[in-house]
């Protein structure tokens, strides 16, 4: 049975570039029908901090995985690495050393093995120093403690980022002087940011939470990671984690370094946002509103819903709904300073006195209805549309664009309508 791991570290939060790794490992063994389990990297006693865990798992489960069997944690078992270090020392395969113990490495051997992901890769021994195993203040190594545990989990195969191909071959020695077999290893080429630099803060390598609270849906962000590594062969993007588990293989994926694009993830977290049943959607717009200060205790769903529809499509993150939206659901509202100007005209604010007192007047308030009045009017005193629609799109919702005015409208009703033509025909 295909065995596979993940190991973060509990010293900060889920950074983008381990999610991707966790996400992979999950598909690999939910596609074979194996086992993902977790090994908790806490051995830095002093960094590692249970907030910093708690918010990893929380994570993991956002991002639609689950594991088995419970979590492995390293700061437990010290007592067993310093027993295997002995037990190698006793071997004559190790050394004690100012406190610490040291693997004694073969010369004049090569380590060779199949990578899945980039194929055959050989080190020198010569390349490479003695190991520590368990160092002065008595924590285990990095390389050692991985062997150990994997070996005790019985992992079969090690997926992880390329900057652990120089750990492979250390590792490789401790499994030979425990006189075991090695598990496969595939190691996946880092994600680079869009310029082809290091990925940094800047390229929107961040954490999965800063994601989550700028109104990312997991399903999107998921999804994005799955690509930066592999794609399907039949080239589709838009792909949940379900059928991402169907079609995964190992042997598909990208030997090649991926850059990691946020303009592409705006655009497919846009795409799941259409996707959404409405009934899931509106519990997290709801949220997302109370969340930028927006009292939505007293909006009824169906007028939500209402809104919802008019800018699901415009929407690339949960979070541009409140700032596109907030008009909606206040009376009182800044104006963009854009369209300012237009709307200080005296002969805009008599135009939109004129309609204002016409639009009182509509009998039913339907956006069909509205666009009469507003046609008529253009009609009558020879105008432009846009010398009307404009100043009127300011004065109800502090915006030069965003969804059909007449929609708009119809949505906020005769009244609240009215009335913000009349105070903005005012001054």
């Amino acid at each position: 049975m295909v065995r596979v791991r993940f190991a973060p570290s509990p010293t900060g939060f889920l950074h983008i570039g381990s999610a991707r790794t966790a996400i992979f490992n999950w598909l690999h063994a939910r596609h074979t029908g194996g086992q993902f389990l977790l090994r908790i990297e806490d051995t830095d006693m002093r960094r590692s901090e249970r907030r910093f865990l708690e918010e990893i798992l929380a994570d993991l489960r956002w991002l639609g995985l689950d594991w088995d069997e419970e979590p492995l944690f390293q700061s437990r078992r010290f007592g067993v690495y310093r027993e295997k270090a002995e037990d190698l020392v006793s071997a004559g395969k190790a050394y004690h050393d100012a406190g610490a113990i040291l693997f004694k490495v073969p010369p004049g051997r090569q380590l060779a093995y199949d990578d899945m992901i980039h194929g055959r890769i050989a080190v020198e021994t010569a390349t490479i120093k003695d190991q520590v195993m368990i160092k002065s203040d008595g924590s285990p190594s990095y390389n050692f403690a991985c062997v150990v545990d994997d070996a005790f989990l019985r992992i079969t195969h090690i997926l992880r980022g390329d900057d652990h191909i120089s750990n492979t071959p250390k590792q490789i020695l401790f499994y030979e002087a425990f006189g075991l077999e090695p598990p496969l290893f595939g190691h996946m080429p880092l994600i680079l940011g869009a310029d082809g630099s290091k990925l940094s803060k800047r390229h929107g390598g961040v954490s999965v939470d800063e994601y989550k609270h700028q109104g990312f849906l997991p399903q999107a962000l998921a999804n994005y990671l799955v690509l930066l590594g592999w794609m399907p062969r039949d080239g589709r993007e838009v792909m949940p984690l379900d059928e991402a588990v169907r079609l995964f293989e190992i042997s598909q994926m990208n030997d090649v370094q991926a850059k990691f694009d946020l303009q592409k993830l705006r655009w497919l977290n846009g795409e799941y946002i259409m996707r959404m049943p409405e009934a899931e959607l509106l519990p997290l717009v709801r949220a997302e509103l109370a969340a930028h200060g927006l009292d939505v205790s007293g909006i009824a769903d169906d007028y939500l819903s209402r809104v919802l529809a008019l800018y699901r499509v415009r929407l690339k993150t949960l979070g541009d709904f409140p700032i596109m939206t907030d008009s909606f659901f206040r009376d009182y509202f800044v104006l963009e300073e854009d369209g300012l100007a237009q709307l200080a005209l005296p002969e805009s604010r008599e135009f939109l006195a004129v309609v204002a007192e016409r639009l009182a007047a509509v009998e039913p308030f339907t956006h069909d209805a509205i666009d009469k009045v507003f046609r008529d009017f253009v009609e009558e005193r020879h105008l432009k549309a846009g010398q009307v629609i404009h100043p009127a799109r300011m004065a109800v919702s502090g915006k030069t664009k965003g969804a059909g005015l007449f929609e708009m409208m119809e949505v906020l009703g005769r009244g609240r309508t009215v009335e913000r033509l009349r105070r903005a025909a005012h001054g």
